[in-house]
């Protein structure tokens, strides 16, 4: 049966570079190889909806339940390098933040990933670009099944979107969310995405506190 558009699907996956460095996977062997504190299971996703790489995506188009080898350029994985994202920022800003910026680390800078290039007159120079920008990369993937079940699918996306297991319940093609009072906001800019995935009406419900 082949894949398309809002299907719903079922992957592990070891990711790597064209050198062979292993980044990413679903599997416990190499997650315990990188050190990586993220849950060994599979990946359940809905396709054509940018909750996986672009270029993943368009390759499983009228594909089939299988194991693939993927092969991606930069612009249909984490893009080119972009010279204008390598910027100098004041060292004093690291000093408020209690961290000693040193060449060669990576850290989290507002939420995006950032790399300390140098140190030099109170000065850094900090690369924001992606660490795998400009790289090709190789995804081994199994697709293991189609998902059918809605609540599977619900949780899905309440897990990619919103990064929680929440409460909910259907009431004919309204979805009734449950989600803290401080994730309420957020919750609802994802409405249109609800119902353009599953054509559900989203409802959001404040808890008392998350799954």
């Amino acid at each position: 049966m082949a894949f398309k558009k809002n299907d719903f699907i079922e992957v592990d996956f070891v990711a790597k570079t064209s050198k062979g460095e292993v980044f990413d996977s679903t599997l416990k062997e190499e997650l315990d190889k990188l050190g990586s504190k993220s849950s060994a299971k599979p990946f359940v996703f809905s396709l054509g909806n940018g909750m996986f790489l672009k270029g993943i995506e368009e390759f499983l188009m009228d594909k089939d339940v299988g194991k693939y080898e993927i092969t991606l350029e930069p612009e249909n994985a984490f893009g080119n390098r972009d010279v204008s994202l390598i910027r100098l920022v004041p060292e004093s800003i690291f000093k408020q933040h209690n961290v000693r910026p040193i060449s060669g680390h990576v850290f989290n800078f507002d939420g995006n990933l950032a790399k300390i290039l140098s140190v030099n007159g109170g000065r850094v120079r900090v690369d924001f670009n992606n660490p795998l920008a400009g790289k090709i990369v190789i995804y081994n993937l199994e697709v293991k099944r189609i998902v059918s079940d809605l609540n599977e699918k619900i949780k899905s996306l309440n897990d990619f979107f919103l990064r929680g297991n929440f409460k909910f319940e259907l009431e004919g093609k309204k979805l009734i969310l449950e989600v803290p009072e401080k994730m309420k906001n957020i919750a609802i800019l994802f409405k249109d995405k609800y119902k353009e995935i599953l054509d559900l009406d989203l409802e959001i419900k404040e808890s008392l506190k998350k799954e």
